[in-house]
């Protein structure tokens, strides 16, 4: 009888010494694998998996401050065949002969480029050769084109039968064109080297995302798409513009140039309280007589800013109490002489003001006025005058975001890289021999705006990321107080009678039964470098800067006319009269009156309904209880308006996230937003209510797909 217990051990060697016999047979296999067999399986990895492709991401869009589109990315594509996959090889092509003759129909008829006989001849000979990415059509196409072409005969049976292969790009584009284009900023033409200019550079990195990457793998005899690293899309902007009051001051703007028929145009809109640049245009002439914006020359061109330093010269002299507003300065017949420099009122041909108030001088814009004052108070110290100016922080550089953004130069006397002259006290007094950019010229008038509060202007709101906010930008206080209040009073006093006053003011002509505006003219005449001012034919930059409404301003503006060539060059007739229609305007966007605080004319209780855009209901909500009306029909989050003029009544809408809704009725700001919340890149042509839209309402909606929408 056998012994068990010899048994079992008996089968555990066996079992053992099977074990390390397969192991043996694994470690053989994969010595064999990675040194005998290593060229012919890396061979084989190769040819089922395609070089890695870099994937894009989608750029950031850049909004305007109110949540309209001002520059997105849609996507555009190139298209390929992969003529080596195997069905169009199994029986010997059938399935190729049988469709190339009604595809090369389809791409001809479509495309144009080629004959039906040119497209069946090119494709034939890159299915001969066994072409992997042989591009059909070199151009790029749209989204909708890409659906029509998917339609086509071959391309219908999908990618993995027909070989059809597409590389997605983008295109940036910009809903409102030419408004703020210069500020907004444009991309190069090959959009992964990023941006080229304005707050596109600026902001590149937020904008760009990163790069995924994906490969082209084969997997049971179908060419797949394999993502090893997703993208990362962009972050948005959200900017302080304001489209319709760049829209406003841009109209304006360019009017008056073509009347004038100036070489260069700028116009800086920004917001009292916060620093909010809501409108700025830089125009140049074109050789047809057209404008365009070229280069951002509100921010960087450092110029001679004229009479409306002379308000800088004024706070200084008032503030440190070396002169008052009822001084009396005897101007003569509008000739001075600084040593050997003359100086010259701008009426010296009529004679002169003679003697006028440090007020009237000012209202006046008199040149000696203002420099007689200034020499009086800091002649034998000018150091102490440069001083208050840096003591005002007017010399401290700006961080605005904006490429090319210029620092302004105030020379001081004491600086021996420069030439300080006995003439260069009063000029500077009156915006010469200083160079200052446009924009810090607003920044300055706004402070006196701001009850002195002395503050950077603002061109970036926030930074988002699928409409949650990353990052909140508030205006930097560069000085809490740039005067005493006293002196501010005095200022703005001085200001208003620029415009108001019927003897002396210079800005009659900026005058609204509208609005009350208050500023500085300015009258210079341009240097031409080394040359100087007397180099053949004078030019001039015309200006005006100022704040409205007066009692409680709310907006501080600058307009910047240089080189008119008709009319008289006049600081109030010219940039103050664009000035004056930029206010009006928008003092009648801004004003807002309510129902309620309206006495009721019993003649116009049966009055219409208001007519209502379709939308979220909580909007609608808000008008129709502000109005003290009511609507009827079913509620839901989102509604279709209709009204009779009587009756405003609301259907529900319904939105899922995976459906092209109803957009027909909509503002922008709401359709915009169902279009991105469902991954859509959208295009959109006018203003007002959306009447058209390029995807069918109830279709499914595709991430990346590219819709457009037409308002009016």
């Amino acid at each position: 009888m056998s012994d068990p217990g010899r048994n079992i051990i008996s089968r555990f060697a066996a079992v053992y010494i099977f074990i390390i016999l397969l192991m043996l047979l694994v470690i053989y296999n994969i010595v064999v694998i990675q040194t005998v067999e290593r060229k012919e399986w890396l061979a084989l990895g190769t040819k089922n998996k395609k070089t890695d492709i870099i994937v894009q991401p989608n750029r950031g869009n850049i909004y305007s401050s109110d949540g309209r589109l001002m520059a997105s990315s849609i996507p555009t594509y190139y298209v390929f065949m992969d003529l080596r996959v195997p069905a169009l090889k199994e029986k010997d092509g059938k399935l190729f002969k049988e469709n190339i003759d009604s595809l090369s129909l389809c791409l001809a008829d479509y495309f144009k480029d080629k004959t039906q006989a040119e497209y069946k001849r090119d494709i034939k000979s890159a299915y001969r050769k066994g072409k992997g990415e042989y591009a059909f059509y070199k151009g790029k196409i749209t989204y909708a084109q890409l659906k029509d072409i998917k339609k086509f005969p071959l391309f219908r049976l999908g990618k993995n039968k027909s070989g059809l292969l597409t590389k997605e790009m983008f295109r940036r584009v910009k809903p409102f064109t030419t408004l703020a284009s210069r500020t907004i900023g444009d991309i190069y033409a090959d959009e992964t080297k990023g941006g080229k200019n304005g707050l596109e550079l600026s902001f590149d990195s937020i904008l760009r995302g990163s790069p995924g990457v994906s490969s082209r793998q084969k997997v049971a005899n179908r060419w797949e798409e394999v993502v090893q690293v997703s993208p990362v899309d962009g972050m948005d902007i959200t900017t302080t513009i304001d489209v319709d009051m760049q829209d406003i001051a841009e109209k304006a703007l360019i009017d008056k140039l073509k009347e004038i028929e100036a070489q260069t145009g700028y116009a800086i809109l920004m917001e009292v309280s916060t620093g909010e640049i809501k409108a700025i245009v830089n125009m140049q002439r074109n050789a047809d007589g057209s404008y365009t914006e070229n280069k951002n020359g509100a921010v960087s061109d450092k110029v001679e800013p004229g009479s409306t330093f002379k308000t800088v010269s004024l706070m200084a002299v008032l503030d440190d109490g070396k002169a008052k507003l009822s001084d009396v300065i005897a101007t003569g017949n509008g000739i001075y002489a600084f040593g050997r420099a003359i100086m010259k009122d701008h009426n010296a041909k009529k004679g002169g003001y003679h003697d006028i108030t440090l007020e009237q001088s000012l209202n006046a814009s008199s040149n000696i006025g203002i420099s007689r004052t200034i020499v009086n108070a800091y002649g034998n110290n000018p150091a102490a005058f440069v001083n208050k100016l840096y003591k005002m922080k007017l010399n401290e550089p700006f961080n605005l975001y904006i490429p090319g953004t210029a620092a302004p130069n105030i020379r001081h006397p004491n600086d021996k890289s420069s030439y300080w002259s006995l003439s260069t006290l009063p000029w500077m007094s009156i915006g010469y021999e200083v160079q200052i950019p446009p924009i810090y010229t607003v920044a300055f008038y706004n402070a006196i705006a701001n009850n002195g509060k002395y503050i950077e202007p603002l061109f970036v709101k926030s930074i988002s990321k699928n409409g949650q906010i990353i990052k909140q930008f508030t205006s930097r206080i560069i000085n809490e107080r740039i005067c005493k209040p006293s002196t501010l009073k005095d200022v703005r006093q001085a200001l208003l009678g620029v415009v108001e006053n019927p003897k002396y003011g210079t800005g009659k002509a900026v005058h609204s039964p509208y609005v009350r505006i208050a500023g500085k003219t300015g009258t210079a005449q341009i240097s031409k470098g080394s040359q100087g001012y007397k180099s053949g034919g004078t030019t001039h930059q015309v200006s005006f800067c100022g704040f409205f409404p007066f009692d409680k301003p709310k907006y501080t503006c600058l307009v910047v006319i240089r080189e008119p060539k008709i009319g008289y060059p006049s600081g109030g007739l010219m940039a103050g009269v664009v000035v004056k229609n930029i206010a009006e305007r928008i003092s009648a966007i801004d004003t807002v009156a309510t129902v309620q605080t309206m006495p009721v004319d019993s003649n116009y209780l049966d009055i219409k309904k208001p007519v209502l855009k379709s939308g979220k209901l909580d909007a609608i909500n808000t008008v129709m209880t502000n109005l003290n009306q009511k609507y009827t029909g079913k509620k839901s989050d989102w509604v279709k308006t209709t009204s009779d003029g009587k009756t405003v009544h609301v259907n529900e809408l319904s939105i899922n996230n995976n459906t092209v809704p109803d957009l027909t009725g909509m503002g922008a700001k709401d359709a915009v937003y169902l279009c991105e919340r469902l991954g859509l890149k959208v295009n959109f042509t006018g203003l007002g209510k959306v009447i058209s839209q390029s995807l069918t309402p109830g279709k499914t909606a595709y991430r990346g797909q590219s819709i457009t929408l037409t308002f009016k």
